[in-house]
């Protein structure tokens, strides 16, 4: 591995005190104040050897040490890697995701994604989302099974763009939420922003990106619910974040449902041992997205898929009704 390189900074007086986002920026500018946020936030910034907040304002006799990885290799390598198509023709393809494989490289996931496999396959994508991510017109979380349209040219990925930004998109999820969810049908309408404890997940919050999701519950169980889910956006972690937001979060969610807390909540013995035995079967969210539909960009012809539900899911939802039916 590559050693970082270090800076050192003395602040020898602070006449004016700012942000050490800030200076730092005016220090270095060649990195962008983004950049150097995303340092501080990776505690790549310390301050007499301590990480600090991008708001501290550096005092005379602060050392301040910054320290840049290097560059990673954007490359991204075609591998063959087996793929569920359920459709494709010249200008797009449809793909059933399976749980566990990312979409696109980044965040030092480099191997085993969805578009390692595409170019493995396909040769060629569209480039409008550039080197990392070729043809990826939506994502889908790492651990969410489900339906991905994918453009092969840049005329049907800036067609289907607009179709996604003009909400036209059919996109309908299959989820297993804890509790008993009501009322039966619901719009969620809310704000999401990047949580400002946790920058992986995500919240509901005064001001951020609008987050349209409508849901329906398609059936009730002893202290789970299963929902059928239209998204309208599609912010990050939208759907797990909405439910999270209901206090009926995704059951299995490793991020967004604190697991024992779920479980302790429940009245009995044998549901809290039947609710250990269903988190082994689901070791990730019970998420699907298992319904797509959108208007052909070349073809001016309406599609639409629908994917089963895989098999963990499956085998969740049997032992769910097994246990229902000795009630």
């Amino acid at each position: 591995m590559l050693p970082k390189k270090k800076y050192t900074i003395d602040i020898t007086s602070t006449d004016s005190p700012q942000r050490i986002d800030r200076l730092l920026a005016a220090q270095f500018p060649q990195l962008s104040r983004s950049f150097i946020q995303k340092l501080i936030h990776q505690d790549l910034v310390l301050v007499n050897g301590k990480p600090v907040k991008a708001s501290y304002r550096p005092e005379a006799g602060d050392k301040i040490e910054i320290y840049i990885p290097p560059q990673q290799n954007t490359e991204v390598t075609p591998e063959s890697i087996p793929l569920n198509i359920v459709y494709e023709d010249e200008h797009l393809l449809v793909v059933d995701k399976p749980a566990g494989m990312v979409v696109h490289p980044g965040a030092g996931v480099w191997q085993g994604t969805l578009v390692n496999a595409l170019l493995a396959y396909c040769g060629k994508l569209s480039g409008v989302g550039g080197r990392l991510r070729p043809g990826i017109v939506h994502r889908l979380d790492k651990n969410t099974s489900g339906l991905l349209v994918v453009a092969r040219n840049d005329i049907t990925h800036h067609a289907l763009q607009r179709q996604f930004a003009e909400k036209s998109v059919k996109r309908e999820y299959r989820a297993l939420v804890w509790g008993k969810l009501t009322p039966e049908e619901g719009i969620l309408e809310t704000f999401v922003n990047r949580s400002k404890s946790d920058r992986k997940k995500f919240v509901v919050a005064p001001s951020g990106k609008p987050a349209i999701t409508h849901y329906r519950v398609e059936e009730y169980f002893s202290f789970l619910t299963l929902v059928r889910i239209r998204l309208e956006t599609g912010r990050t972690h939208q759907i797990r974040v909405h439910f999270n937001y209901l206090h009926h979060p995704i059951f299995g969610d490793p991020e967004y449902s604190v697991r024992n807390k779920q479980i302790n909540r429940l009245s009995s013995l044998s549901q809290k041992k039947n609710a250990v035995y269903w988190l082994k079967i689901m070791p990730r969210q019970a998420l699907h997205a298992f319904s797509l539909g959108f208007l052909h960009p070349m073809r001016n012809e309406w599609l639409e898929f629908e994917s089963p539900l895989p098999n963990d899911f499956k085998n969740l939802m049997s032992a769910i009704r097994k246990y229902e039916d000795e009630l």
